[in-house]
């Protein structure tokens, strides 16, 4: 999770994005001192060859702080699209987040640049290769599972239209 949400526009911007993330935390204590899973309204379908998955978007700062926290579990086929305004280098970590997750960092035409397996409740930072405007969070083990690898495209909002 992008700090749930938090993120760095560079590699070497992280330390400042982590200083942002701790302001962050002060200012916007009911972001980050939210203690229940937070469920939003706006939803999409998203395609990944015959695949497809029903996913949350979050849009706003606060909804990329929140991101998948205290969830418990996540449907099969369930995941959180994260759109950011300009494309940057994303990096997300699991505080606070329950379940194992893996992670997509998609292009602005849904091409999959980079995936990496995220572990719960850990700090460690999970980066995207190139700067990107999509962040896709499902179940871990759900991209590998499906067949899915950096270079495939997926469909749906905003990509296309889901197969």
């Amino acid at each position: 999770m992008a700090k749930n949400g938090i993120v760095s526009q560079t590699r070497q911007g992280m330390a400042l994005a982590w200083a942002a993330a701790a302001a962050m935390s002060s200012v916007c204590g009911a972001a980050t001192a939210q203690d229940a899973p937070q469920r939003l309204q706006n939803r999409t379908t998203l395609g990944a060859g015959m695949y497809n998955m029903q996913v949350e978007v979050a849009m706003t700062p606060q909804e990329h702080a929140i991101g998948l926290m205290h969830r418990t579990s996540m449907g099969a086929n369930e995941g959180m699209l994260f759109v950011f305004d300009r494309p940057g280098v994303q990096c997300f970590w699991m505080k606070n987040t329950l379940i194992p997750l893996a992670v997509a960092f998609l292009a602005d035409d849904g091409t999959v640049v980079n995936l990496d397996e995220m572990k719960p409740q850990t700090l460690d930072s999970h980066c995207s290769t190139q700067p990107v405007r999509y962040v896709l969070e499902m179940n871990t083990g759900w991209f590998k599972k499906k067949g899915v690898k950096p270079g495939q495209k997926l469909s749906g909002a905003p990509f296309g239209a889901p197969r």
